[in-house]
C-alpha cells in the first residue's frame, strides 16, 4: 500500500505511527500503529507500531513522505539567558516554550559561577541567549556569549537577542572556535512592551531537527525521515495556530501521564486587554512537569487530599490504597473513576497556572486594578488532545465541570466555551505536517474534533 504520508510520534513512553493519504485532495487519515517506546533503542519502538499499523490495515505499507515528532529522551531540553526577568527573559522563555522546549534551567543577567556549573551538568540540547533591546544595553548579551562560547560545550546556541550586537556575537563564538554551533535570529524582545517570539521558534524547530540523535537509534529514526523531525509540544502549537484560522480563540490541553500542557491562541478581550500590565504571546505553551495521572499522581493525590478523593468514591482508606496500590499506567475498569478525578486536578491546577488574574495597585491616588498574564476571556473553543482527557469515558465532562467553576479573579474561559475532543490524537502528528498540507491538515483535525 503507497500512502501520501506517515508520520511517527516517539514518546517516552509510548511510539505511534500514523497513516495519512490523498492530502492534496479528500484528505484521509487511515490508521494509527502503536508500540511502548523501547529507550534502549527507539528504533525498534518504532518499527513495532509500523508493524502494528500495517497489521490494522493489512498490508506493507511505503510512503512518499515520512515525519516525524518526538519527545524521547526528555525531549527539547533548553536553557535560557536573558537580561530581565519579567522582560527578555521571559519573552525568551515564551519563543523556547512554544517550539516545544522544557526549559531545565532560565537565568537573569550575568551568568553566575554556580549558573556555570548547572549549564554544564544540563547538558541542554539548545542554549538561547536573549538581552537588550534593539540598539539599548548590550553588556549583558555579550558577557554571557562569552561565558557560554569560551565553555566548548559543542552546544546548539541560539541569539535572540539586541540585533545591534550580533556581529560582535558571531566574533565571540569565532574566538572560541564553536561559531558552527551558533544560530542568529531576530530579538525576542526588540523594543519595550513588545514580543517577537515566532522567528526564534521557526530557529529552534531547526536546530532541533539538525542535532536530534541524543535517544539510542534516534539517528536511525532521521535516515528513515524524509522530511522534519520536531518536538511534539511543538507540532502541537503548529495544530493550534492552524485551528485557530478556522475556530477563533482557542485553548488545547494535554493532559499526560508526567506532564500537563496548555496551548493557547487568543487575543486578548476587550474588557481586560486595557488592563495588562506587561505584553502576552498570541501563541502560549505552558508546560507543567509536576502534574501528570501516572508518574506524578501522588502530586495529584496530595492536591485533592485523600479525605476528599475517598468522598468522591465512596470509599475508606483501605480500599484507596489497595487501588493505589495496582494503580497502571492505562487504567482499569476499577481505576477509571479515580483516574478521572487525578485528570480534573491536573486541569484544573494547570489552567489556573496558564491564565492571567486580576491584581491590585497602590499609588498615590488609591487602589486600581490591573490585569497581568495571558487574558483567556476571549476563547471560545477548548480542545482535549492526547493522553487522559481524550481517552477517559467522562473526558469532556472533566472540561465542562471545570469550566461551569467560579474562578474569580483568574482571566480564564467562561462556561459557554464549546468544548472538542481530538478523538483520534492526530493533533501532534498532523501538526508536523501543518506547513506543507494546510487545508488537509485542517479538515482532518476538525474530522477528529467529535462536534464538527
Amino acid at each position: 500500500m503507497k500512502v501520501d504520508a506517515l508520520v511517527a510520534e516517539i514518546g517516552s513512553t509510548t511510539t505511534s505511527v500514523y497513516a495519512f493519504d490523498k492530502l492534496n485532495g479528500s484528505p484521509i487519515f487511515l490508521g494509527q500503529g502503536l508500540s511502548e517506546t523501547t529507550p534502549e533503542d527507539v528504533e525498534s519502538g518504532f518499527r513495532n507500531a509500523l508493524r502494528d499499523l500495517e497489521g490494522k490495515l493489512g498490508d506493507k505499507i511505503s510512503a512518499r513522505e515520512t515525519h516525524a515528532a518526538s519527545s524521547a529522551a526528555g525531549g527539547l531540553k533548553m536553557t535560557v539567558h536573558g537580561l530581565v526577568h519579567d522582560m527578555t527573559v521571559k519573552a525568551a522563555q515564551e519563543a523556547a516554550l512554544g517550539a516545544g522546549a522544557n526549559l531545565k534551567l532560565i537565568t537573569a543577567s550575568l551568568l553566575s559561577d554556580f549558573d556555570i556549573k548547572r549549564l554544564k551538568a544540563l547538558k541542554p540540547n539548545i542554549i538561547m541567549i536573549a538581552g537588550g533591546v534593539d540598539y539599548g544595553e548590550a553588556k549583558t548579551a555579550l558577557a554571557n556569549s562569552e561565558t557560554i562560547s569560551s565553555l566548548k560545550l559543542n552546544t546548539p546556541v541560539v541569539y535572540a537577542g539586541n540585533s545591534a550586537v550580533r556581529d560582535e556575537v558571531r566574533e565571540i563564538f569565532r574566538k572560541h572556535g564553536q561559531e558552527e554551533f551558533l544560530f542568529v535570529t531576530e530579538n525576542v524582545y526588540p523594543k519595550i512592551d513588545s514580543l517577537n517570539v515566532e522567528p526564534a521558534r521557526k530557529i529552534i524547530h531547526s536546530v532541533f531537527e539538525k542535532h536530534i540523535t541524543e535517544a539510542p537509534g534516534m539517528e536511525k529514526i532521521r535516515n528513515f525521515v524524509s522530511e522534519k523531525i520536531i518536538p511534539t509540544p511543538g507540532a502541537v502549537m503548529k495544530a493550534a495556530l492552524l485551528l485557530h484560522k478556522t475556530l477563533g480563540d482557542l485553548v488545547c490541553v494535554d493532559v499526560g501521564g508526567a506532564t500537563t500542557d496548555v496551548f493557547s491562541v487568543s487575543e486578548e478581550s476587550e474588557a481586560y486587554g486595557p488592563l495588562l500590565s506587561a505584553p502576552e504571546p498570541f501563541a502560549k505553551r505552558t508546560v507543567e512537569g509536576d502534574l501528570g495521572v501516572f508518574v506524578n499522581k501522588d502530586n495529584l493525590i496530595a492536591l485533592l487530599g485523600r479525605d476528599e478523593i475517598q468522598r468522591k468514591m465512596g470509599f475508606n482508606a483501605q480500599e484507596l490504597e489497595k487501588l493505589l496500590s495496582g494503580y497502571e499506567k492505562i487504567p482499569s475498569p476499577k481505576q477509571i473513576p479515580l483516574t478521572e478525578l487525578l485528570a480534573g486536578a491536573a486541569l484544573d491546577a494547570a489552567m489556573r497556572r496558564h491564565a492571567g488574574r486580576i491584581i491590585n495597585l497602590y499609588g498615590a491616588s488609591g487602589r486600581t486594578k490591573a490585569a497581568e498574564g495571558k487574558d483567556l476571556t476571549a476563547v471560545k473553543h477548548f480542545i482535549a488532545t492526547g493522553g487522559a482527557l481524550t481517552r477517559l469515558p467522562n473526558g469532556k465532562n472533566i472540561i465542562e465541570n471545570f469550566l461551569k467553576r467560579k474562578h474569580p479573579g483568574l482571566l480564564l474561559p467562561g462556561e459557554n466555551t464549546k468544548v472538542l475532543i481530538d478523538r483520534h490524537y492526530v493533533m501532534a502528528p498532523l501538526g508536523v505536517l501543518a506547513d506543507k498540507y494546510p487545508e488537509a491538515v485542517t479538515k482532518l483535525i476538525l474530522k477528529s474534533l467529535e462536534e464538527l
